[in-house]
């Protein structure tokens, strides 16, 4: 019981912590000539799909990766409001709109995705 709890807390950190993280690099971005490449929100939703999608691999059931996507889900949320002196860490425009959007998706198909049955 101890192990589920402790394994719950640490899932609720991570995901806060990968929120915090991709909430603050999701807007860097590389100029490439005429081309910019949005680095930082790329990176950032790898880590989100690999945090997730590997705790539900390695854990095996969807308690702790529902932990954290709910813990990441929470911080973008909180992150994303208007600051009390009207700064914003999630500005309105494509980039900001994929980050507030895609890792929802990303929690709703791994928290969704069935068992996968071990083999004999």
């Amino acid at each position: 019981m101890l192990n589920r709890v402790l394994a719950g807390v640490l899932g609720v950190l991570a995901g806060v912590t990968f929120g915090v993280l991709g909430t603050l690099a999701h807007q860097s971005a590389a100029v490439i000539g005429p081309v910019t490449i949005p680095v930082g929100l790329i990176l950032a939703l790898v880590a989100v799909s690999a945090l997730l999608v590997g705790l539900r691999l390695v854990l095996g059931n969807r308690t702790v990766a529902l932990l954290a996507a709910t813990g990441l889900l929470i911080t973008i949320f909180l992150l994303s409001l208007r600051g009390a002196g009207g700064s914003v860490l999630v500005p309105a425009g494509l980039t900001g709109t994929l980050w507030t959007v895609v890792p929802a998706l990303v929690a709703a198909l791994v928290l969704a995705w069935p068992k996968i049955p071990t083999r004999r």
